[in-house]
């Protein structure tokens, strides 16, 4: 008689050991310890042998009579059931370790040593979140250009244009390292040149016109905050230097007696090998940016962050610090200024109102520029002439805030520049 659930729990509850025939030579055996495993005995070119189908109660009756007849259908074909089933698991393990997502993360760990860990972090999650969603399973040979331009739309409608465009750069390195390691004959991604949105190049927002700016200083200047925050927006102008080199500044990095601050090359913005073996970024003090942290240090010194937190003093200020004084003070950092786009305000003023050499310039924003003879700049050169440029930028902005003049004397190299010295600054 064939078996029924009814007898299934009897046995499972009081096993007999043996075997308990279902019916079509589908049987469940009851092995000395008591474990059920669902059977089937045939002949085949080499002898006799066992088709399983698993364990019960894993593997009910209905499952198991299933397996069963998959399995007599292909003996009826002259297929061997277990071939069949080796055969079916060498494919899902070749399609595992060939699926768009298995070969994107072994590309990745072949990679992540070159980058920071937060640029790799950030890619890795563009992928996880943006591609392995729709694609990650299909065997990376079966991705044709349509089916990654669909995924690549799917970003564009959310309207971020330039994540789309950095995910078909990382699809398209993937994609070749797949071409490199012999799994595809070719990069689908190549054929999607010119099929995404044209991103819209937004800079962060910054004030170049003197008069604007002028007035800008005149209300940092009044900033009623706290004295941490009223150093960094005295400082940020001066100084050129990226947010975030600014607010992770510490005590330690500071000489105020040889007006130089020296930031460790694993704080810039580089690529790791450059975080790693690169130069620190010399820094020199204007006489007003050293006053004022000579005042800083009695509140936040001796060692530590120059710029802590206001709740937690272990830990930096807020990277939306500045931004949001701003803010307060009535500015919109979307459209008129930023704490980053001080940069942008120094690089633009400098070059076009006071003359400053734009390889010095370049040198102070920490900028890796060629020059004719294909060299980059290293972060410090140009000491001296930077030393030069950084206290008149002081003292423009010093005489901009507080002997603004009118706006006719103000065109091309001002009377303030003027007024500075020596502003060539000859590389």
């Amino acid at each position: 008689m064939p078996l029924t659930e009814m007898k299934l729990r009897a046995l499972r509850t009081k096993p007999v050991v043996g075997k308990h025939g279902d019916a079509d030579g589908l049987f469940l055996r009851i092995d000395p310890k008591h474990r059920m495993y669902w059977q089937w005995r045939i002949r085949t070119a080499k002898g006799e042998t066992t088709v399983s189908y698993g364990s019960y109660p894993d593997v009910g009756l209905a499952e198991a009579r299933a397996h069963h007849k998959q399995a007599r259908e292909q003996k009826r074909s002259g297929i061997d059931p277990n071939k069949a089933k080796r055969d079916a698991k060498h494919e899902l393990a070749d399609a595992l370790t060939n699926s768009f997502e298995a070969v994107t993360r072994e590309w990745f760990a072949t990679r992540k040593d070159e980058w920071s860990t937060s640029y790799g972090d950030k890619i890795l999650r563009r992928m996880e979140v943006d591609i392995f969603p729709y694609i990650g399973k299909t065997p990376i040979a079966d991705i044709g250009p349509n089916e990654l331009l669909t995924v690549l739309r799917r970003i564009e409608k959310r309207g971020v244009i330039e994540t789309a465009h950095r995910a078909l750069e990382n699809c398209g390195q993937v994609l070749r390292y797949a071409v490199a390691t012999g799994r595809i004959s070719s990069d689908p991604s190549r054929d999607l040149k010119g099929a995404l949105k044209k991103p819209n190049v937004k800079h962060m927002a910054a004030i170049t016109d003197l008069g604007q700016l002028a007035v800008l200083l005149r209300t940092l200047d009044g900033y009623a905050g706290t004295p941490i925050v009223r150093a960094a927006l005295a400082i940020s102008p001066i100084l050129m230097l990226r947010p975030g080199e600014l607010r992770f500044a510490r005590w330690e990095e500071f000489d105020l007696e040889g007006a130089t601050w020296t930031i460790p090359a694993i704080r810039m913005k580089r690529e790791k090998d450059g975080k790693l073996n690169g130069n620190s970024h010399m820094v020199p003090l204007p006489k007003q940016v050293v006053t004022v942290l000579r005042e800083l240090h009695q509140l936040t010194g001796p060692k530590g962050y120059v710029f802590p937190g206001q709740r937690d003093h272990e830990r930096p200020m807020s990277e939306n610090t500045v931004n949001a004084a701003l803010r307060g003070m009535g500015y919109d950092t979307q459209k008129d200024i930023t704490g980053h786009g001080f940069r942008a305000t120094a690089r633009t003023i400098l070059d076009e109102h006071v003359g400053i050499d734009r390889a010095v310039i370049e040198a102070q924003l920490a900028h890796s520029v060629a020059d004719s003879l294909g060299r980059a700049y290293n972060r410090t050169e140009f000491l001296v002439q930077r030393r030069k440029m950084l206290q008149v930028w002081a003292d423009y902005l010093e005489n901009l805030r507080t002997k603004f003049l009118q706006p006719e004397s103000l065109t091309g190299k001002s009377s303030v520049a003027a007024n500075s010295g020596n502003v060539a600054l000859a590389a």
